[in-house]
């Protein structure tokens, strides 16, 4: 589709490859890490830590990483893409390194936390480079194949944990990274072509402080809720704090003569729902992965590695899929593409309220089949439409914002879902315990996790405790999936109510700006 007059970069095709490269590697380690927990709780080959020092060392990104990419979008279109994006490798190289040689929780926690510096600096720019090198007529499909790549990360990262695991030491785990950085910030600097906004106008240092503060304050009470349940003042309190403090940033945008963000954006179909159906999707998809690990690892009671492998036709799906997205948008339109990925993602949900502990691990991999080929139609057009609503200048914004709602969705995700999953458990589970020694009924009422490891210590009552924990389990696991099917569905009325058809895109300007009066704006 080379056409005479196209304003992509005359590299912008390699200069994807190395963005994609610099995308592998932050949303690879997150995923890495969940399988090394078990291994980093060990005292002899780990670090002896404890539950909390591993949720933490878990959270200390995801906390850094939501509160800061806005932020860094932002940042990024005034001083330079390439600058930020460079920088934000060399950062996650360095704590990659910290980490592997970690002598401490303490010391990992701190070292995750600088990775989830580094992680917000990279995923913003490596969007808004894409806006800026591709002509909008090649961006939708550049667009697949950046979000194929975080699709391909996301289900590749516990095999090549669980193969790191199986033959060399913990740390592994995060100095495969320091490599991958290196060659990163080489390609970058040879590649990759600095842009920036080239009217920044002032720095908007209250929005920024008040996005910072409102976001990490949400973060933490998702997170807070979703470990120790949302009946802790602690939760509550740091979720209102954060709604107050966005509400207030709200504010301060709409009255601003130099906002971060022109909250008037969300008034715009074409920003406002896609942003919408990323926030639904990804809180339905990620508390679905969350529990889906668990199922495979101990209820059907397959090792980290081969619980990867079955991620595969995920992966498979997303990136065969994702790449081809935008030759459907131009086929039939972003909400009737959008509605169909919506409605083979609902289908692949609600399939999980329907396996059980003896299902044929073939039915399995079919659902993560057709939730991957969803996934791939719903991530492209989405991202595309809300990019194409700001000029190229401001991509950082819209990157921005597209990553942030996705990181604190999939973060309540879990939180929620995780809580309506322990709340189910423990309620079905409660009569197996009868008459279990006390330690091992707190245990085995805690988790699925706590009951294996109480029935390690309880000789021939084992077995019943086992089958009586993975029928509470699977009960848990199909409220939690209904749930979340319910979720991705309402996200389909949001595409067939506000999500721009055929005819809008096509009537759209070439280049991709906002509503008139928005253009300037931002």
């Amino acid at each position: 589709m080379e056409l005479h007059d196209n304003t992509g970069h005359p590299r912008r095709w390699a200069i994807l490859g190395v963005l994609v490269i610099s995308l592998l590697v932050v949303v690879l380690d997150n995923t890495i890490l969940n399988v090394a927990l078990r291994t980093l709780a060990d005292p002899v080959h780990g670090l002896g830590a404890s539950q909390g020092q591993l949720e933490w060392s878990i959270n200390s990104y995801t906390l850094v990483f939501a509160g800061l990419l806005f932020t860094f979008g932002v940042l990024g279109d005034r001083s330079g893409r390439r600058r930020f994006l460079m920088i934000g490798l060399v950062l996650f190289g360095l704590a990659s390194l910290l980490s592997a040689y970690a002598q401490s929780p303490a010391q990992l926690i701190a070292a995750r936390a600088l990775m989830g510096v580094g992680g917000a600096a990279i995923m913003p720019v490596t969007l808004s480079i894409i806006s800026n090198v591709f002509d909008p007529r090649e961006r939708g499909r550049a667009i697949g194949v950046w979000a194929g790549a975080v699709g391909l990360a996301v289900a590749i990262g516990p095999i090549l944990g669980g193969a790191l695991l199986e033959h060399f030491w913990w740390g592994s785990v995060f100095l495969i990274n320091v490599p991958v950085v290196v060659a990163g910030v080489v390609l970058v600097a040879l590649l990759v072509p600095e842009s920036r906004d080239p009217r920044p106008g002032r720095v908007d240092v209250l929005g920024v402080l008040l996005s910072v503060v409102g976001l990490v304050a949400l973060s933490y009470g998702i997170i807070d809720g979703g470990e120790h349940g949302f009946d802790r003042p602690v939760a509550w309190g740091s979720i209102l704090v954060g709604l107050a403090v966005l509400a207030w940033f709200v504010q301060h945008e709409r009255r601003s003569d130099h906002p971060s963000l022109d909250v008037r954006l969300f008034t715009v179909p074409r920003f406002a729902a896609p942003v919408a159906i990323v926030g639904l999707v990804f809180f339905a998809a990620m508390g679905v992965m969350f529990f889906s690990s668990f199922y495979l690892q101990l209820v059907r009671d397959y090792s980290p590695l081969q619980t990867g492998l079955l991620f595969l036709p995920f992966a498979g799906a997303q990136l065969i899929f994702a790449p081809r997205s935008a030759a459907m948008v131009r086929r039939y339109g972003g909400r009737a593409v959008a509605a169909v990925g919506l409605a083979l993602t609902v289908v692949a949900l609600a399939a999980f309220a329907f396996i059980g502990a003896s299902t044929p691990i073939w039915v399995v991999l079919v659902v993560f089949f057709i939730q991957g080929v969803g996934m791939a139609n719903i991530m492209p057009p989405a991202t595309e439409s809300i990019m194409s609503a700001l000029p190229r200048e401001k991509a950082g914004v819209g990157s921005a914002v597209s990553n942030t709602v996705r990181q604190v969705a999939g973060a309540l995700g879990v939180a929620v879902l995780g809580s309506v999953l322990s709340a189910v458990y423990r309620s079905d589970v409660g009569d197996a315990l009868t008459g279990l020694p006390a330690q091992a009924q707190d245990a085995a009422n805690e988790s699925i996790s706590g009951a294996y490891a109480a029935a390690g210590q309880l000789g021939p009552a084992a077995p019943t405790l086992i089958a009586a924990a993975n029928d509470a389990f699977v009960t848990a696991m199909h409220w939690a999936a209904a749930i979340s099917a319910l979720v991705a569905a309402l996200g389909m009325l949001v595409v067939m109510r506000w999500m721009p058809g055929r005819e809008t895109v096509a009537a759209a300007p070439a280049a991709p700006v906002a509503e008139p009066e928005l253009a300037g704006t931002a």
